[in-house]
């Protein structure tokens, strides 16, 4: 619309790009999206051809531009939010990936981490970084590149070599190679950041065996750090447009839901589950295997969270669709877990590339438990939803013992949280209300605020605090008992995946 400015985030995902276009009250205006390979070369491997993933995100671009919801003139900035962990070494006189992304799911790595657990580093990765040793984090994965791929490691000590996580692939070819950049919160999960100091830390870059010279420079989540550059393939009406914020997705997330304030959480439900907790301007340390890091970074003032996450969660929606062709859509799940009362007493742990917090087994793998010859294809897919959603229990249970607060709401977004019945199914497990907004695209909206705000477009996070919109509440429907009933259930069913026991 003439007279009206916008800003353009670009959302890199783990099975899809996409791009979208905000307006000053954070509504969309117009979206397109690209989705692109999986790859999986072995058993607990994930890959991502880097290149596929810069031209899936600018044939987004280019689809949303072709429709002529606004003026390319009109698009003050451009924000970018991403996959976080995902790794991608490139040639920096080509341009050309030395290997394929290894993605944050891949647990190549694990071998390469009980070595670093074997050294005694887990206090000290800990300390340092707000992590815990694990092949989920970019470190170990930049080192299997280095150690496996012939020639790379020669190359990165000859200086010709450049890490990254995708946004700072992204941001290095829109620029046209000028911004080797990492915004902090992304910086805080390589397992190489000491997130208090906010610079890479020697001690474990010398431990992975891994040149300081090929990481990027960390930089606040929301500043100008460079502008399209000339002739970028299918987005050329975008020359010279500033690239004015970066972060990770789920941070991203956490701001596009307006948690501003210490004790704010939100959860997404997209290809995995990640609960975050904003903590301020100071870090926690989680006694519960959760992970703290930096949240974003605004100028000079950074504030922190708390994170849990769980490895699959609308995945495991996908894989019913696509391996096990139990449903046709998404919606189709919904449906048939609508249509019993329960899962009859079956329990579905998706951990199909181990656990995330707080169990962080690595090794555990996927089960169903409590199978009986009644246990028809719609407790399986209440079952799948059900999985989600305790996942989601287990992170909150954690995230409450660490910080001391008593939650009262959670805000959600994803993909996954349009569903009523596992929204539903999530406020009567916490015994909360869950918050649903009208822009389910936080992650994408977080990323513009953090732009605009760059570049003036929003005042200050004031303003937007002001724009989020709820489009549903859900109260919780059943007594405690019954919650606490059916969590014990899940508990137990974790241990079969785990093959051994909780502690009590």
């Amino acid at each position: 619309m003439a007279g009206e400015n916008y800003v353009l985030a670009l959302d890199q995902g783990t099975t899809s790009s996409r791009a979208i276009i905000f307006n000053k009250g954070g509504h969309i205006v117009a979206k397109a999206q690209k989705e692109f390979d999986q790859i999986y070369p072995a058993t607990g491997w994930v890959e991502h051809d880097p290149m596929e993933i810069l031209y899936s995100q600018l044939q987004s671009v280019s689809s949303v531009l072709a429709q002529e919801k606004v003026r390319v003139k009109d698009i003050v900035s451009i924000g970018i939010t991403n996959q976080r962990e995902t790794t991608i070494l490139w040639d920096k006189r080509s341009g050309k990936p030395v290997y394929n992304a290894i993605v944050w799911q891949c647990r190549r790595t694990a071998e390469i981490c009980e070595g670093l657990k074997a050294q005694g580093l887990e206090d000290y990765v800990k300390a340092k970084t707000g992590l815990l040793i694990d092949a989920y984090f970019s470190g170990t994965k930049i080192k299997w590149i280095l150690d496996n791929v012939p020639g790379v490691r020669e190359q990165a000590l000859a200086g010709n070599i450049l890490f990254g996580t995708v946004e700072t692939w992204l941001i290095w070819k829109l620029t046209g190679g000028k911004a080797h950049v990492t915004d902090y919160s992304n910086a805080s999960r390589t397992m190489l950041f000491d997130v208090d100091k906010l610079c890479w830390d020697e001690t474990l870059c010398e431990k992975l065996d891994i040149p300081m010279s090929i990481l990027p420079k960390p930089v606040p989540s929301s500043m100008v750090y460079g502008t399209v550059a000339r002739g970028i393939i299918g987005i050329e009406a975008l020359e010279g447009i500033p690239i004015s914020s970066a972060i990770g997705d789920q941070p991203a997330a956490l701001f596009g839901q307006g948690c501003f304030k210490p004790g704010q959480a939100k959860n997404t439900y997209g290809t995995g589950c990640f609960l975050l907790l904003n903590t301020g301007v100071k870090r926690i340390e989680s006694k519960n295997k959760l992970l703290t890091g930096v949240a974003w970074g605004i100028g000079d003032e950074v504030e922190y969270c708390i994170e849990g996450s769980a490895f699959n969660a609308g995945s495991v929606i996908k894989w019913l669709r696509d391996e096990l062709h139990l449903i046709d859509t998404a919606s189709r799940c919904d449906e048939l877990a609508e249509s019993v009362p329960d899962a009859n007493g079956g329990y579905f742990v998706p951990a199909f590339t181990g656990l995330g917090a707080p169990y962080w087994d690595m090794y555990a793998r996927g089960c169903m438990v409590g199978l009986t010859r009644g246990f028809n294809r719609a407790h399986f897919a209440r079952a799948v939803l059900e999985s989600i959603t305790l996942q989601v229990m287990d992170l909150m249970k954690a995230m409450m013992a660490d910080s001391g607060l008593t939650f009262s709401e959670l805000r959600v977004d994803g993909g996954a949280c349009v569903s009523n019945i596992m929204m539903q199914i999530q406020a009567n497990l916490l015994g909360i209300n869950i918050s649903r907004p009208k822009t389910v695209e936080t992650t994408a909206l977080g990323a513009a605020y953090l732009s605009g705000l760059a570049v003036g477009f929003w005042k200050d996070k004031e303003e937007i605090e002001k724009i989020r919109e709820v489009e549903r509440i859900f109260t919780p429907q059943v007594d405690r008992e019954t919650a606490d009933k059916m969590y014990a259930g899940w508990q137990r069913a974790v241990e079969r995946s785990m093959g051994w026991e909780l502690p009590i």
